[in-house]
C-alpha cells in the first residue's frame, strides 16, 4: 500500500500538467495574482491551501523557464569561448 502511494505521488510530480504549456510571463502573472489573493486574505483555510498549491505549481513552471534560459545562456557562452578567433 505504501509503495502504491509513493508511486502515485512520484507520477503526479513527473506527469506533465496544463501549466507546462504556459509561457513564462503568463505563469509569472498568474503567480502574482495568487500571491495578491493570499495577501488580501478573506479566504477560507481550504481556499488558501488551494491557492498555495496553485502558486507552488506556477512557481515550478517559472523556475523551469528560468533554468532553461540559464542553460541556453551557458551553452551560448561556452560556444563563444570555444569558437576560433576571427580576424
Amino acid at each position: 500500500m505504501a509503495d502504491e502511494e509513493q508511486s502515485t505521488a512520484a507520477a503526479a510530480v513527473e506527469a506533465p500538467t496544463a501549466d507546462d504549456a504556459l509561457g513564462y510571463e503568463h505563469a509569472r502573472d498568474a503567480l502574482l495574482e495568487v500571491v495578491r489573493q493570499l495577501e488580501n486574505g478573506g479566504t477560507s483555510l481550504e481556499e488558501s491551501l488551494a491557492l498555495w498549491e496553485r502558486g507552488e505549481q506556477l512557481a515550478k513552471v517559472c523556475q523551469r523557464w528560468l533554468d532553461g534560459a540559464r542553460a541556453r545562456l551557458d551553452a551560448a557562452l561556452a560556444a563563444e569561448e570555444d569558437a576560433p578567433p576571427q580576424g
